[in-house]
């Protein structure tokens, strides 16, 4: 009896005859529905409101992967000139390693260019989670490229004034959005009234959206300045370069400052890891004025910044004190000996056994 009394509560909707539950449950236990779906009424004031919503943010999504697409570029031609610049063994070899390297800087400005038309009109702080890995990969190599031309440290105000830009007005970049928004606004129309016919508009709008996203990869409307004749109607603009990025990118910049100064004890040059690491000390008291921060990628940064550090001062150690008893195709064996002693060491905590 009692079995059979709670099967009658889990059933109870069952036994008590008929109900509002009725209308939404068969006799199988699956819910259905008896009404259908009322049509939408697309000359509502809502609906409209919100077509506009929908416009709005195809459009904020659109460009943000644009951007990100720029920045990935960025960040490659970035890493080129760099891995480029780690090539210069010895004077005779700078000065043609220097040219390439500005000719790539060339290429890479030409993309921050379109990035900064992408980002004309709006907040520079709404779009930065999309372009941050580009500019500080930028503003390494930037970095890296003027302290070898001459050896000093790029400040934040010449960083941007070499990101100034002269545009036409009509701009290939503003004609592919508008071309865009326009192209995405008549399909969006399209497939609400004439869903049987809007098959090759959309093709040929789709077929369009390509052709122009080829053209809007091709630095065709930045002018950066050295040509006797300046075209027509052109607008300077500015890209803008947060403190913040800044920082994070000159953190970046003193590892390969790291990488530079065992290349030089590789290739035979015992007085480059000393103007080194008197510089990297600089930079590192600079980061200590800071303070504690809550930016976590600055922490982070400066616990490798510090790691460099250590290295450049152990490899300066070792070339003082056993550079003279220690042949020079072994000093790079003595350097890696000493750090992983060093890491050793930090790895006990009750010596050896």
């Amino acid at each position: 009896m009692v079995r059979q009394d709670r099967s009658d509560r889990r059933s109870g909707g069952h036994k008590r005859g008929k109900g509002r539950d009725d209308h939404h449950y068969h006799h199988g236990g699956q819910k259905t529905s008896k009404t259908t779906k009322p049509p939408v009424n697309e000359n509502s004031p809502v609906i409209a409101v919100f077509r506009t919503f929908q416009t709005e943010l195809d459009s904020v999504h659109d460009k943000y992967e644009r951007l990100v697409k720029l920045s990935r570029d960025v960040t490659i031609d970035s890493k080129r000139v760099i891995f480029l610049l780690h090539r210069i063994s010895n004077d005779e070899k700078k000065q043609s390693v220097l040219e390439e390297a500005d000719s790539k800087i060339a290429n890479v400005k030409q993309r921050l260019c379109q990035i900064t038309q992408e980002l004309q009109g709006e907040d520079p702080y709404r779009y930065l989670r999309a372009i941050s890995p580009g500019v500080q990969e930028f503003i390494e190599a930037l970095l890296f490229y003027h302290y070898i031309k001459n050896n000093k440290l790029l400040g934040h105000k010449e960083l941007e004034q070499q990101l100034s830009f002269e545009v036409t007005k009509e701009s290939e970049g503003s004609k592919v959005n508008q071309a865009r928004d326009a192209g995405m606004k008549q399909q969006k129309g399209s497939d609400v009234k004439k869903p049987e016919e809007d098959t090759s508009e959309e093709t040929a709008t789709e077929t369009k959206t390509e052709a122009e996203n080829e053209s809007s990869t091709e630095p065709k409307s930045c002018v950066t300045g050295g040509g006797d004749e300046a075209p027509p109607e052109t607008l300077k603009i500015d890209m803008h370069i947060p403190p913040n990025e800044y920082m994070l990118g000159m953190a970046d910049f003193t590892g390969e400052l790291m990488r530079m100064c065992i290349n030089s004890v590789g290739s035979g040059d015992r007085e480059t890891p000393f103007q080194l690491v008197s510089f990297m000390r600089e930079i590192y008291d600079g980061f200590q004025l800071l303070g504690n921060t809550p930016n976590r990628e600055v922490v982070r940064k400066l616990y490798t910044m510090r790691q460099s550090l250590k290295k450049v001062e152990n490899t300066c150690y070792t070339l003082h004190v056993r550079g003279s008893e220690i042949p020079e195709h072994m000093l790079l064996d003595a350097i890696a000996s000493v750090e992983k002693g060093e890491r050793g060491f930090a790895g006990d905590d009750g010596g050896e056994e």
